[in-house]
């Protein structure tokens, strides 16, 4: 999803409390209530998909309290737009590994400038915070500027070439991030082709990305296929709820949801320019639960229903029907609702939350938010004294039980 140049405003106030829920049933919660429910945090496993920590917006909380609600989810993986030194300096010391971007593709074909910005905005932070990735531009191909489309891959390199020389290259790797629109056919999943005209970009992309070993990054969203034909698409074919599935005659391979099937689109779409040895990762994917009155299927259920799925399937370790034991890799479009993002009222409505922290879906727990009340907890009152990250966690739980 294309991003606008806005600058991020956010609010300073204290950190949340550091707490987490024990995700067991109630009967055995009674067990447990003399566990230091603060420390269980350090024993959860991680949570197997990425976030995308957008701030397009005027009203964010600020990083340090982002930090905190990541940490109490047990969400280690977040992707950002930019290398926003006050949310790289936040994390420090969590683990949390992150994806950072570089829109400014004329300046970064200047090799000069691109080593300039990673020993600025990358090297100090490393490795205190888990920068593992630089994004070069943004769907930079599914656009109309052909001079950017041209800087594309001169930008990735001379990135690259900065990693190497500061001898980053066993941290860092170099990518940018796609629209599914690049391809020209996504359907059967087999017959996968990247659009004619771009050819001449796309495959020494891909010979670079099979060079340095690092990911083609895909932004797919099912909801816009929803949207444009919700007569003829699925709506639980495209929300990974029950359906009879879609076979491919080339394959013969079943596919019960859109996503998967646009992932394996890009995997045909590359052998056909000769690689088989490349990984796509999802960069962003997402469903908004508000939208103009002509944005079909933007609704609070049908967000829940696929963020929820879609967070199941990937804690399933599920690979695609091509690709079955590569599990799909995710990061959820997006953290919070953007305020200040233009275009339809969709696009300021893809949060998991809203700025003050409470969560967008209602599932069954009162209003939340980043600023609770300090209580003093006895032994016999820390499973009853559930904060908000604590009741998030039992939201997601509930999709993954």
């Amino acid at each position: 999803m294309a991003r606008a140049e806005l600058r991020t405003v956010t609010m300073r106030s204290s950190p949340l409390p550091r707490c987490v829920l024990l995700l067991l049933p109630l009967p055995l919660l009674s067990l447990f209530s003399g566990i230091d429910v603060a420390s269980a945090a350090t024993t959860a496993a991680p949570l197997k998909f990425g976030i995308n920590y957008g701030q397009i917006a005027n009203n964010l909380p600020h990083p340090t309290q982002v930090s905190d609600l990541l940490q109490s989810l047990n969400v280690n993986r977040v992707k950002l737009y930019d290398a926003d030194p006050a949310v790289l300096t936040a994390f420090t010391g969590t683990g949390v590994e992150f994806i950072v971007g570089n829109e400014d593709l004329f300046n970064l074909t200047d090799a000069r400038k691109a080593r300039a910005w990673v020993a600025q905005h990358v090297q100090p932070f490393l490795p205190g915070t888990r920068i593992t990735c630089i994004t070069v531009g943004n769907e930079v191909l599914s656009g109309k500027d052909t001079a950017a489309m041209q800087s594309l891959l001169p930008a990735m390199q001379a990135v690259y070439q900065a990693v190497l020389a500061l001898g980053l290259a066993g941290q860092v790797n170099v990518s940018t991030a796609h629209s599914v629109n690049i391809l020209a056919s996504s359907y059967p999943p087999s017959s996968g082709a990247f659009r004619e005209e771009l050819a001449q970009y796309v495959q020494p992309i891909l010979n670079f990305h099979a060079e340095v070993g690092s990911p083609f990054l895909i932004n797919a969203y099912p909801f816009f296929a929803y949207k444009a034909s919700p007569g003829t698409v699925s709506l639980p074919y495209v929300l990974f709820e029950p359906n009879p599935g879609v076979v491919d005659p080339n394959t013969n391979l079943t596919y019960d949801n859109m996503l998967y099937a646009q992932i394996d689109a890009v995997y045909a779409a590359m052998k056909a320019m000769g690689h088989t040895d490349l990984t796509v990762r999802i960069s962003e994917t997402g469903w908004p639960s508000k939208g103009d009155d002509d944005e079909v299927g933007a609704t609070v259920a049908n967000a829940a229903a696929y963020n929820g799925n879609l967070m199941k399937r990937i804690a399933m370790g599920q690979g695609t029907p091509l690709k079955p034991h590569v599990p799909v890799d995710v990061f959820v479009f997006a953290l919070f609702n953007e305020d200040m993002k233009p275009g339809p009222t969709s696009e300021r409505n893809y949060g998991l939350f809203y700025p003050n922290g409470t969560p967008v879906y209602n599932l069954g727990f009162d209003r939340a938010s980043f600023y609770p009340p300090s209580p003093t907890y006895s032994s016999s009152s820390k499973l009853a004294a559930i904060t908000f990250q604590m009741a998030v966690v039992v939201l997601l739980a509930g999709f993954f039980l």
